[in-house]
């Protein structure tokens, strides 16, 4: 292998080296006159303790790869670091393969057999320890079971089989999911029923936290309660008999995955590694956050691998592309069911995709899961029974309560936060007087909401209401009414049914920008777009460069910019013929529109519209951009992560035909030398592939304009932007329109093209970059689905997929719903037409 390629698969080769033994053999120049090998830390010992050589990190020495293999070549053996861990070593491969041995104290290689010997110079591994079928199959026989640990929830075991030794397995829940119960729940099993050791590395709840969340689990007390350091005589007993539980707690400060894999070696008969969480956004307080996760993922499955004991490690958000860049054999994904009540369970492997799924039901109150369908209060005469979720009415009402009485949410009036909590007091304590008494204040004070938050929380609790409308309820009341609450609030919709005026998305559509558009919004405005991303802007400690003066916008990266390089996928399948047809809309007005000719060879199903919500207004919450100006990098050896801007690549070939190009239409219009400019996104995304294996080699960077990178700029303005939407989503009417034409012109605004508009902004590459991302994510997220098995039979835009499925059944890796991050879906007979817009 040529320096070129070792350099660009350097994180591939040295994982090949830290978890296989494999030996690669490396050359440089045009006579190969520099050869290495990049070996494991077994060939030179003394490479385990870095002091006494030249050790780097990876991506230091991916940087100076080709002075590195010089040295080792000339008899310097180079460690490489994963952080501060030696992982493998540069040796000098011609020392290796010569008759005479060196002695490794010394820091020269040793001999072996094991490597290449002079009759076959070409071969770039070592011959490996090969193991015959019968050698594996007798393994087996005499291992007998080999199940790990348990989450101790039947339908969840049997999904997963049991934690498996030696791999590292992730649980992904956006917040407020319950991603870390799962997390306690493996340690509760384990330590508390199996008596197996754990160790509990704890990076965001301390070591209270946990216990307060055990003892809630395990006595079945009120949570919140147990908070305010009230026990009851059941619990301190309760607590006393769990003192001698085999469950370590690390809280302690700087928590690193490092600082993980070095204590858990010391942990006699350990049994499992939890670690509690992995946090997506970025803290300096917390080490296991942001840019670090990839990382930290590595180590943790490099832990996982040596000790061979199952870990796992909880991570705070479902985002597939920040998934897609960890190191998880295997992945555990929360997500709320179309019974808000629930919660669903999907169980993928690496090398298989989906393998399994399950429901849950988060009970809250005591801070655990529960089985779908398992009750965990029986009460005979609770007021109301709920036959949709074979549970007690009263009990999840109370539960849906929850987030509300706790203040974890907002949005529902005093009066009936007052009278919530009154009624899962009555509950907690089985109080069915009491609960007769509280109900006819409850239901009167729900009447003054005239509209449910738009949360899954709001839903459910209008849901929960929704269960006492009846006749008497109404009565008790006082005013024969209906429960406002519960009739007003949108009920669970059906998985792919939203509310009419959430029906078109705020994706920034194709209309041009008009005279005045640059101006500030009116004080009082619904939604200030353009005003709050200049302040976004302005705020920024990076002191950004908003506008490329006029007399620079010539020359330099600005003319190599163009709409093309949205990547924008723009595709339908091979197999599919797509026909513009003329129809005539309810109004009466003709248009045309898109038709779909799936062969019978697909088999039996309906056509699944995926549209994605706010598609641009997401991809601000972490594009990678440059604030300041571009300045030029040329032909880079490889990517820098530090960096962001636009680059010169050969177009990666993509041999697929179930899925477009990675970078969408911006192949089709190439240099004359077969290249593309591409910006920061596409090149993180091509990366990532091929890390995954999808892809034989990232692109040589043949040219490149760059700038320090970051990823937050636009944060603010994204988070007022989902704010305003939750708000703006349920009230509808002009509101809402308002809204959604302030923010497409705010981002139009980023790169006007009339130099007589008075933009704020004149940057194409924050633009575009944007742009970008949304492409990405909507790619990446349909690339998993296929990948689960799904048929995608177009991809269109950087907001609309068409799927093959059966009826009402969207592929699971999209979560449907009106917020950011989710989806609408619609279901379309073979041979209709693809309705766009409000049709």
């Amino acid at each position: 292998m040529n320096a070129t390629e070792a350099r660009n698969g350097l994180y591939a080769l040295v994982k090949h080296a830290e978890e296989d033994g494999r030996t690669t053999l490396i050359h440089k120049g045009q006579k190969r006159q520099d050869r290495v090998l990049l070996a494991p830390l077994d060939r030179l010992p003394a490479a385990r303790k870095s002091e006494g050589l030249p050790s780097h990190a990876l991506s230091a020495a991916q940087k100076d790869f080709g002075d590195l293999i010089t040295r080792a070549a000339q008899g310097q053996p180079q460690v490489l670091l994963r952080n501060t861990k030696p992982v493998a070593v540069l040796l000098p491969a011609d020392a290796v393969s010569a008759t005479h041995s060196y002695d490794p104290a010394t820091g020269a290689a040793p001999t072996g057999d094991a490597t290449n010997g002079p009759g076959n110079p070409d071969r770039d591994s070592a011959p490996r320890r090969l193991a015959t079928l019968g050698d594996a199959i007798g393994a087996v026989l005499t291992s007998g079971q080999t199940a790990g640990p348990l989450f101790g929830l039947s339908g969840l075991d049997a999904a997963t089989g049991g934690l498996p030794s030696g791999r590292l397995t992730l649980v992904a829940a956006a917040p407020n999911v319950g991603g870390s119960l799962l997390g306690l729940a493996a340690a509760r099993q384990t330590a508390l029923v199996d008596g197996g050791k754990v160790l509990y590395a704890a990076s965001g709840p301390n070591r209270a936290d946990i216990m307060r969340r055990i003892l809630a689990a395990e006595t079945g007390g009120d949570y919140p309660r147990l908070k305010q350091g009230r026990l009851t005589a059941h619990e301190q007993q309760t607590a006393q008999q769990l003192v001698q539980a085999p469950l370590l707690i690390d809280d302690g400060s700087e928590l690193t995955a490092e600082a993980i894999a070095e204590t858990a070696p010391h942990v006699k008969n350990l049994a499992l590694v939890v670690v509690d969480r992995l946090q997506a956004a970025p803290s300096t307080r917390l080490p296991l956050s942001g840019d670090c996760l990839p990382d930290a993922s590595q180590a943790l499955a490099t832990l996982a691998r040596t000790l061979n004991v199952p870990v796992l490690a909880i991570i705070d958000s479902d985002d597939p592309a920040l998934l897609g860049l960890l190191d998880a054999d295997v992945l555990v994904t929360l997500v709320p069911a179309e019974d808000l009540s629930k919660i669903q369970v999907t169980v993928a492997e690496r090398d298989f995709g989906a393998i399994g799924s399950a429901y849950l039901r988060p009970d809250l109150l005591h801070a655990r899961f529960l089985d779908a369908g398992a009750a965990t209060l029986d009460h005979t005469h609770t007021p109301a029974s709920s036959p949709a979720t074979g549970r007690t009415a009263a009990l999840e009402l109370a539960e849906a309560a929850l987030p509300y009485t706790s203040g974890g949410h907002q949005g529902i009036p005093a009066a009936l936060t007052h009278e919530l909590a009154a009624w899962r007091a009555a509950v907690t304590g089985g109080d069915q007087e009491a609960l007769k008494g509280i109900l006819p204040p409850l239901l009167h004070a729900a009447t003054a909401v005239s509209r449910m938050p738009d949360t899954a929380e709001g839903h459910r609790l209008a849901a929960a209401l929704q269960a006492y409308r009846t006749p008497e309820s109404d009565a008790a009341a006082g005013a024969g009414q209906a429960v406002a609450a519960g009739a007003a609030a949108p009920a669970p919709a059906a998985r792919g049914q939203v509310p009419d005026h959430a029906a078109q998305d705020e994706e920034d559509g194709q209309d041009e920008l008009a005279p005045g558009d640059e101006e500030d919004e009116p004080k009082g405005h619904v939604f200030p777009a353009l005003r709050i991303l200049r302040d976004a802007v302005d705020r920024s400690k990076m002191h950004p460069v908003p506008v490329i003066r006029l007399e620079e916008r010539d020359r330099g990266p600005w003319p190599l910019i163009s709409e093309d390089m949205d990547g924008e996928p723009r595709w339908v399948h091979p197999d599919i013929t797509l026909t513009r047809v003329p129809c005539v809309k309810a109004n009466g007005k003709r248009v045309r529109r898109d038709q779909l000719d799936v062969p019978e060879s697909f088999g039996e199903g309906v056509m699944c519209l995926i549209d994605r919500n706010g598609s641009y207004p997401s991809a601000c919450s972490a594009v990678p951009l440059a604030p300041n100006k571009l300045l030029h990098t040329g032909p880079l050896e490889a990517f820098d992560k530090t960096k962001a801007g636009i680059y010169l690549i050969g177009i990666p070939e993509w041999t697929r035909t179930d899925m477009p190009h990675p970078l969408g239409r911006i192949i089709e219009r190439p240099d004359h030398q077969g290249r593309v400019w591409v910006t920061t996104p596409h090149i993180k995304q091509l990366e990532k592939l091929v890390r995954e294996g999808h892809l034989a080699a990232v692109p040589t960077i043949h040219d490149s304009w760059t700038g320090k990178a970051n990823e937050s700029l636009f944060k603010p303005f994204y988070e007022a932007t989902r704010k305003a939407r939750t708000e703006l989503v349920q009230a509808g009417g002009d509101p809402y329109k308002a809204y959604k034409t302030r923010l497409s012109i705010a981002l139009r605004l980023l790169w006007p093209k009339r130099q007589e508009q008075k933009s704020p902004f004149w940057r194409p590459d924050w633009r575009m970059s944007m742009v970008a991302e949304a492409s990405v994510r909507h790619w990446s997220v349909a690339f998993r689905a296929v990948q689960e098995g799904h048929t995608l039979l177009a991809l269109r835009n950087v907001d609309a997929a068409v799927f093959w499925t059966p009826p009402g059944t969207p592929p699971a890796t999209y979560r449907i719903g009106t917020g950011f991050g989710e989806v609408k879906a619609k279901f379309v007979q073979r041979g209709e037409i693809i309705p766009e817009g409000d049709d």
